[in-house]
């Protein structure tokens, strides 16, 4: 059983002085911008599918076929990540599975759009489980619907071939120069969390481990690594997308913006990441993309990872060859992702 006491104790130091740093980093953060004038608002970053229910692989995505919703103004991201964060303190790191009228009652009295588009959300969708909006929703919502598919199917096909991907993973870090020792508890305590669903472990358990900090957050940085190292070894694939969202170089993004614990994830993380380890994930957008394009509709796009990458994976390709629904589908409101679980 993998609990703190598995992890090593150098390690456990570095991952508290972490989140020590973190935690005081945005209480400085917040006091600065109570003192500072709004921004003025600029052009948006974000956009959505433009026809909500494309897939693709990554190599099709930039800059014709994709695009996040225009609809995600920068200035409503902010806030939205400003009011998450505030909150996120009285939030577990992965919450209780809730009924869809759950969120219903949040935007009980909010926008009429996003009401009726979680009406529409319901004529599909059951439920969702939130995750902590600490940065690290993306990572962590992907961890917990993963391993609740594993512990439910069993299914183990794709647990053979996800610990093929980790090999690979581990393989390309070494190749990048990376140390041994940055990396292997992270990825030691997923495979152990990997091993135990697919044995003995129960959903309480699951829901018990992911609330462990420790536990959840050495998952995260296994999966923030597996990220990084798809980017760095695809750099030249990966750089004009970069460019075009921070002005870095792909060794800089790799260091300041999906490395480090509580850096928000955008799509070139979840295509490279889907891409690394070969599942495909369903991202659905609630938000008023719609607003201007007469009948309302619920977008989604789903992050299929290359034909190499995807080879044998139950989640991207059925037994015919042909594009089947991810097993994963989140829910992305601007600046956070939750779970959600179909009908």
């Amino acid at each position: 059983m993998a609990n703190q006491a598995e992890v090593s104790p150098r390690k456990r130091k570095a991952v508290e002085d972490e989140l020590e740093m973190e935690a005081s980093s945005v209480a400085a953060m917040t006091t600065m911008n109570m003192n500072q004038p709004a921004a003025e608002e600029s052009e948006p970053i974000l956009s959505n599918p433009s026809d909500g229910a494309g897939t693709s692989g990554s190599a099709e995505i930039w800059p014709g076929e994709y695009e996040w919703s225009c609809c995600f103004r920068d200035d409503e991201i902010m806030q939205q990540q400003s009011a998450i964060r505030e909150e996120a303190a009285k939030v577990p790191y992965v919450g209780d599975k809730d009924p869809l009228s759950a969120l219903e009652a949040e935007f009980e009295s909010g926008d009429p759009i996003l009401k009726e588009k979680i009406r529409l959300l319901g004529e599909q969708y059951a439920a969702l489980r939130r995750t902590r909006g600490d940065g690290n929703c993306f990572f962590r919502s992907f961890m917990f619907a993963y391993l609740e598919h594993i512990l439910v199917t069993k299914d183990a096909d794709e647990v053979e071939r996800i610990t093929r991907k980790v090999i690979q993973c581990r393989l390309t870090l070494q190749s990048l120069g990376y140390t041994e020792f940055t990396y292997e508890d992270f990825f030691n305590i997923f495979m152990e969390q990997l091993e135990s669903v697919m044995t003995s472990m129960s959903i309480e358990e699951l829901l018990s481990r992911s609330r462990d900090q420790c536990i959840s957050d050495y998952v995260v940085m296994f999966f923030r690594f597996v990220t990084s190292g798809e980017i760095r070894k695809r750099a030249e694939f990966f750089e004009p997308f970069i460019a075009g969202l921070t002005n870095t170089s792909v060794d800089q993004f790799c260091k300041s913006s999906v490395e480090p614990m509580g850096e928000e994830c955008d799509h070139v993380h979840i295509i490279a990441m889907t891409d690394a380890l070969g599942v495909s994930i369903r991202v659905v957008y609630l938000d008023r993309s719609s607003c201007d394009k007469g009948e309302l509709a619920v977008n989604h796009h789903d992050f299929i990872p290359t034909a190499a990458s995807s080879v044998g994976s139950s989640s991207s390709s059925s037994a015919s060859g042909n594009i089947t629904e991810p097993f994963i589908t989140l829910l992305y409101r601007p600046g956070h992702y939750d779970i959600l679980y179909r009908r």
